[in-house]
């Protein structure tokens, strides 16, 4: 066979080669379809932020003082900051955001995409009106096997980036419209657990306080 010939049946090979890798590829994508509804009387929740991922990623650790990025969906709802750094992560297989508020018992769904042994979930929001509470599924495990489903219950977490000063001023949202971001106030220091609304100043507890899980998600493997 001459040089020519055996360039053209090698390049033909290594084509052949790449569209089955590709073929290979997409069949090894993992598709779910997430469901989340508001659990709450009077809270509504900024655009969510999802992630699919390995082990190694946690969002937040309780006990620990929150990211920069943490702290930006926590105050303001901001989640662009976070989900540019996880996407730039290698252990993040696939990122998806919500768009709009969600009251109270409304839902929203979207698709999120993961790969084989990449097995884990974390989805985050900010409460309104808070000053720094978050809703957050901190590396739940994702359904294993093609029509499996997993149902949990999200709590809520104060990011301790701003002071609970529970004054509208400093809370953003259509019920408030306040500042979103408190750059001088450096809050509590970690994430904990939110005790709820204390009622001391704008916000009521008769309208505003929950008890327990504020969302339920419902994650479904599709493909």
């Amino acid at each position: 066979m001459s040089l020519k010939k055996t360039l053209i049946a090698s390049t033909a090979i290594l084509a052949a080669g790449l569209s089955l890798s590709a073929s290979v590829s997409a069949q090894a994508l993992e598709t779910y379809k997430v469901k989340i509804t508001n659990i709450t009387h009077g809270i509504t929740f900024t655009p969510f932020l999802a992630a699919s991922h390995r082990s190694d990623v946690k969002v937040f650790e309780v006990g620990q003082a929150a990211s920069d990025e943490v702290a930006r969906v926590a105050e303001g709802g901001d989640v662009g900051p976070l989900a540019t750094q996880l996407d730039a992560s290698s252990s993040v297989a696939d990122t998806a955001t919500t768009s709009g508020l969600l009251g109270p018992g409304e839902s929203t769904e979207f698709e999120l995409q993961s790969q084989p042994f990449v097995s884990f979930i974390s989805i985050v929001s900010m409460l309104l009106p808070t000053n720094d509470t978050m809703v957050a599924l901190n590396q739940a495990v994702l359904p294993g096997f093609r029509t499996a489903k997993l149902t949990y219950y999200m709590n809520a977490y104060d990011a301790g980036t701003e002071t609970n000063s529970e004054l509208c001023a400093d809370i953003p949202g259509p019920r408030c419209g306040g500042s979103p971001f408190s750059p001088d106030d450096s809050g509590e220091g970690y994430v904990f657990p939110s005790p709820g609304i204390h009622g001391e100043a704008d916000l009521t507890r008769a309208r505003y306080n929950w008890g327990g899980a504020v969302a339920k998600v419902e994650i479904e493997r599709i493909r």
